[in-house]
């Protein structure tokens, strides 16, 4: 653990149900109602769907897997994300059998779900290079099934960049094979759209999807701030990819100008932090399409990679913001 979060995570323990608590406590108050999680009914007198708020791991990438679980927890997420890309943690080679089994008694004594495992690859033209992307991710697909063996976590990917036109051919054919290995092993694979990619809008998932074939086994990760600025309709835009989405994700994008206004970026914040996402739109669209699984707080290496970086008020930030959405969406949590 770096210097800095020592303290910190040593009073996590003796925090967490007074952050749960408070946290929800004020959330509720701002929405000026206290909506039960056990008890929560829709309008019809039907129970609601229970969307889980979660956190990736992505966010604290200098912490041990471990540590970070106990965080989130203590914090009072419901459900969980792990980064698995080579270089981290989590990666399959970091994990020998027995600490998969800790790793996996943690989750569940923890109380969280675990949801989605986050892997960053993507289609290669060249056959061999192909190979060894499906041996990489078989390593992830079996390490899915390592930490959850009753209930699999997702696992999920961009596609890289390039243009959709000129590459959406080849997203099929090797989608396909990832798909076909996730489902020989009984794992979901996702995949994300993302700005400026080869794949960036939530239509060119849904033809992807469409064109390999198997919506049960090959699903998207939906997240608007990947759409946010580009002319595609919050509403329609989760209309469109429900009942394909198998993951979401969420964060605030902004748009930035140059100095000399000659040139614009998205840049992206945590999770309600900058007000430019309705998150309480989503998440109601979202219940109303039938979506039950996870809402992920992901914090972007544009936010984790500056100087000063600290993943546990991450963590704080985005729970607190999003606790309150939940509230003044009405959806209940598990």
């Amino acid at each position: 653990m770096i210097p800095s979060l020592v303290w910190k995570w040593n009073m996590a323990q003796s925090r967490r149900s007074f952050l749960s608590q408070s946290t929800l406590a004020m959330a509720s108050a701002a929405a000026g109602t206290l909506i039960s999680s056990e008890n929560a009914e829709s309008k019809d007198g039907q129970a609601a769907s229970k969307m889980a708020l979660g956190f990736s791991t992505y966010g604290a990438k200098n912490l041990k897997t471990e540590t970070t679980l106990d965080l989130i927890a203590d914090v009072g997420y419901d459900s969980v994300e792990i980064t698995v890309w080579p270089d981290w943690d989590a990666a399959p080679g970091n994990m020998p059998p027995d600490r998969r089994g800790r790793v996996r008694r943690q989750v569940s004594d923890s109380g969280l779900r675990l949801t989605s495992l986050m892997e960053h690859i993507s289609p290669e033209a060249d056959a061999a290079k192909h190979q060894v992307s499906l041996e990489r991710l078989k390593s992830v697909y079996q390490l899915a099934n390592d930490l959850g063996p009753e209930s699999p976590p997702v696992v999920q990917t961009v596609l890289g960049g390039g243009n959709w036109d000129e590459k959406k051919a080849l997203f099929v054919d090797r989608v396909g094979d990832w798909t076909s290995l996730g489902k020989s092993l009984g794992v979901v694979t996702c995949v994300k759209p993302h700005r400026g990619g080869g794949m960036s809008k939530p239509s060119e998932a849904v033809w992807l999807i469409e064109q390999i074939g198997e919506a049960r086994w090959l699903k998207m990760v939906y997240d608007f701030s990947h759409y946010a600025f580009r002319d595609i309709p919050l509403k329609e835009s989760i209309q469109q990819s429900l009942p394909h989405i198998g993951h979401v994700a969420v964060k605030d994008a902004v748009q930035t100008t140059s100095k000399d206004g000659s040139e614009s970026r998205v840049e992206f914040r945590l999770p309600g932090e900058a007000g430019t996402i309705d998150f309480v739109t989503i998440l109601q669209t979202l219940n109303a399409g039938g979506y039950a699984g996870d809402i992920s707080c992901e914090v972007s290496g544009m936010v984790s990679g500056k100087r000063g970086y600290d993943p546990i008020a991450a963590m704080k930030t985005c729970y607190t913001n999003m606790a309150k959405v939940f509230v003044e969406a009405e959806i209940p949590r598990p």
